[in-house]
């Protein structure tokens, strides 16, 4: 990752209260910027600090600084229809899932004001929308999670005369199992769910999901675990021998007791700042999502992502717009801006997931070091071990619930 981007990055987390101003100094300083730079930029990102999302249905204040202005002329391709577009969208996603710098050129072209909250699990997506939260236009669940908002009536169908750039996404990634016909989605990016560890203390062979289960002594208190059920659950019963989507009732009770005997040795679940655990040294192994991990890679060249022996999980994320978006014709014209190439090659370089975009790879805007990490792009062997999450129905979802509360709650 490019210094002024990973300054970036460590700004946003200063903002958002995830970093002292002690350690977003001490990581400045290890770009070698000047004392002077270092303080203008550390006085910038305390002007810049935003309120809290509020805890209701409305969106948050914008992420993206600025007005929107009138659009580039020639910039806004001749299909989208400019007197549907909307002064504002509101764009509900994954933490650090998008180069901020997309969200400014989308505003400053098409002339329209961007919000951005963030969630950090699939449950937590579908609870806020359940819960009455009726402002966002686009979300970004996964391949699963579509499968349970389709059932539930949750989407709108996807207007494809707006959304012309599906003709850039790969074929194998269109017509998955949870929308064959990709009526309510669009693929945004795809990845793992492996663990990274630290070479420098516990060497370079670490391969399977024993590592993180059955911690070694000099490991425990410093395993941490996505905040996430399905996947904590999922990796435990791979490593068990079962299927990632296993409901029985023995093979629960077996991930719970795997789990529980964990849970000591664990310094937290987090999903939004697992890689930053690890760079400070605070984490010595984390279940970890593939951008997220190479990420911490790049501040820390120690770091080592593994896809364990036993498997992971692959995934999906995907572009979706709520049944009951207030801006749809502009979700679906951000839709089709986020699969142009250049924009799609932008941002998987910057959040180094798996793009599905296929004219991005196939033009170049995709860097070759991305695209040869096996990490990221599992050569065929790999993925033979690799599962998909999916939809469990109402009775397997409750046993996951009840489980994963009970291990949260032990």
């Amino acid at each position: 990752m490019r210094p002024e981007h990973l300054a970036q990055r460590w700004l946003r987390d200063y903002r958002q209260g995830r970093l002292s101003r002690r350690e977003l100094l001490r990581r400045l300083g290890l770009l070698s910027l000047s004392v002077p730079t270092i303080g203008t930029l550390v006085a910038c990102a305390r002007s810049a600090e935003t309120p809290t999302a509020p805890s209701g249905s409305t969106p948050a204040s914008p992420t993206t600084p600025g007005e929107p202005g009138t659009p580039s002329a020639g910039a806004i391709p001749e299909y989208i229809d400019r007197t549907k577009l909307d002064k504002e969208l509101n764009f509900y996603n994954w933490s650090e899932y998008i180069d901020p710098d997309i969200l400014t050129e989308f505003q400053e072209t098409y002339g329209v004001k961007v919000t951005m909250d963030t969630y950090a699990s699939n449950e937590d997506l579908l609870a806020k929308l359940q819960g009455g939260a009726t402002g966002y236009d686009v979300i970004v669940p996964s391949d699963y999670m579509v499968s349970i908002m389709i059932n539930l009536g949750m989407l709108e169908p996807l207007d494809y005369s707006v959304i012309k750039t599906i003709a850039n996404i790969e074929p194998e990634n269109l017509k998955p199992y949870y929308d064959p016909e990709n009526t309510y989605s669009v693929p945004y990016m795809w990845g793992t769910s492996g663990y990274s560890y630290d070479t420098s203390v516990l060497g370079e062979d670490l391969t399977s999901w024993k590592e993180v289960f059955e911690p070694r002594p000099e490991v425990r208190k410093k395993v941490v675990m996505l905040d996430d059920q399905r996947e904590v659950i999922g990796a435990a019963l791979m490593y068990l021998g079962y299927e990632i989507n296993e409901t029985s009732d023995e093979a629960l009770a077996k991930a719970k007791e795997l789990l529980l005997a964990q849970k000591p040795y664990l310094l937290a679940y987090s999903s939004q700042n697992n890689d930053d655990l690890l760079v400070a040294g605070e984490a010595l192994i984390a279940h970890i999502w593939t951008g997220d991990a190479l990420m911490g890679e790049q501040e820390k060249p120690s770091l080592r992502y593994v896809i364990p022996i036993e498997g992971c999980t692959v995934w999906q994320d995907n572009l979706c717009v709520p049944k009951t978006a207030p801006h749809k014709y502009t979700a679906m014209a951000f839709i089709d801006f986020l699969n142009r190439p250049d924009i799609a090659g932008r941002n998987a370089n910057y959040i180094m997931y798996g793009s599905p975009n296929k004219a991005a790879r196939e033009q170049g805007y995709i860097d070759e070091a991305l695209l040869q990490n096996p990490g990221v792009y599992p050569p065929p062997e790999v993925w033979k071990r690799l599962q998909w999450i999916k939809d469990v129905g109402e009775a397997g979802a409750l046993k996951y619930d009840r489980l994963w509360t009970e291990i949260k709650t032990a």
